[in-house]
């Protein structure tokens, strides 16, 4: 066990022999008629929430949306906001879907966030270009962030609740990210960020997004960045931790995930866990992470499970969620909000990333949007707080 608490381990063992039975077709969950909500179970801990995409709220997928309405309280647009979808073209915004997403998660009482504001990828070329083609100056990269920005917060000013406001501005080394916002507008372009969204809605969360947030390079780089804000007068509310993480390696280490938990709540900040999902599939290179640009040649041996998923793959999975919601929920005073990155494995975008066309089994809820054993695992973790004694179903 990577997780050395005498009690969690006890548990778990006894959640293995319940777990098989659960993948020969029992459940092990409370009595009642329906499965438990994850928004309920959590209610005392932190938010429970999922990235939206667009098929979802353009009303083409209704089992997933009544997925969403029952375990969900808070959601985030998985590229609905992001520059390309939302501002493809100078002068011209695009607002039908994330309307939607908004109006959506009102009608629900939602905690709305929206992502991303700033990042590298998913840019528009013209972003960057004058009208020859040519880079812009600073002064006017800084006046085309702004009225992004100001066009985009400001449209949902009091609705959406937090922002995304920077994502993934920090390279794999620990140094800032040579991105063109880095490039052609100094490392400032990061405070001008918070300064612009704070302005477009004082009320809103602003946080810090970024993947691998528990190495330690990595970890030190943003502490470093956001006390160079706060330093500043510049407000940050919150870190996004990414949570795209596996079986293979077994990473992140829990220790490592502990301390860098803690090391961002001392910052005197929330911290949010914004993209979780576990992978069972093997790695396509030598390390983790989620950098998109990353993507390989479909192969055999990275695609192993076209025909489903063994139990003891499902089993193994299942732990490691319940290892990792053990950390969450020891450390629930820090953490505000943990939200998916999907719905039903059948959408997670790694069936596509870093290889396309594999067949993933990440999230919660299989493709025919039934609860798997991780279901089971994460709810059976707060089960002793929530059931009454005696009540489980062996």
């Amino acid at each position: 066990m990577r997780y050395q608490n005498s009690k969690f381990i006890v548990m778990t063992a006894g959640l293995i022999v319940a777990l098989t039975i659960v993948a020969s077709a029992a459940t092990f969950v409370c009595s009642s008629d329906s499965v438990p909500a994850l928004k309920d179970v959590f209610a005392e801990d932190f938010m429970i929430g999922g990235a939206l995409n667009v098929d979802q709220i353009s009303g083409k997928k209704p089992d997933e949306i009544s997925l969403v309405v029952k375990h969900f309280n808070t959601i985030t647009p998985e590229n609905l906001l992001k520059w390309e979808l939302v501002h493809p073209q100078p002068g011209k915004y695009d607002f039908e879907l994330s309307d939607k997403l908004v109006a959506f998660g009102e009608k629900h009482d939602m905690f709305i966030v929206g992502h991303a504001l700033i990042w590298h990828n998913q840019v528009p070329d013209w972003v960057f270009e004058d009208a020859d083609g040519k880079p812009l100056s600073r002064h006017a990269l800084l006046a085309r962030m702004k009225d992004h920005i100001h066009t985009v917060v400001g449209r949902y000013k009091g609705r959406v609740k937090g922002w995304d406001v920077l994502n993934e501005a920090i390279a794999d080394d620990g140094s800032l990210r040579p991105s063109k916002w880095l490039q052609i507008i100094g490392d400032d372009y990061i405070e001008k960020a918070f300064e612009y969204t704070r302005q477009a809605d004082p009320n809103a969360e602003l946080y810090y997004n970024d993947y691998d947030m528990w190495k330690k390079n990595r970890c030190e780089s943003v502490v470093r960045l956001i006390k160079k804000l706060q330093n500043k007068g510049i407000r940050v509310d919150g870190i996004g931790i990414q949570g795209h993480w596996g079986l293979a390696w077994d990473y992140p280490p829990l220790d490592d995930l502990e301390a860098n938990i803690i090391a961002y709540a001392n910052l005197g900040i929330k911290v949010t866990v914004t993209e979780l999902d576990v992978t069972v599939l093997p790695h396509a290179w030598e390390n983790s992470g989620a950098d998109i640009s990353k993507n390989y040649k479909l192969q055999k041996k990275l695609n192993p499970f076209t025909d489903g998923l063994s139990v003891e793959v499902q089993l193994e999975q299942a732990k490691r969620y319940a290892e990792i919601f053990s950390i969450f929920k020891k450390h629930a005073d820090k953490i505000s909000r943990v939200t998916f990155w999907g719905v039903q494995d059948g959408n997670s975008w790694r069936n596509d990333w870093p290889v396309q066309g594999r067949t993933e089994y990440a999230l919660l809820f299989d493709r025919n949007c039934k609860p798997k054993p991780a279901f089971d695992m994460i709810i059976k973790a707060a089960e002793d707080k929530r059931c009454p004694k005696g009540r489980q179903v062996p």
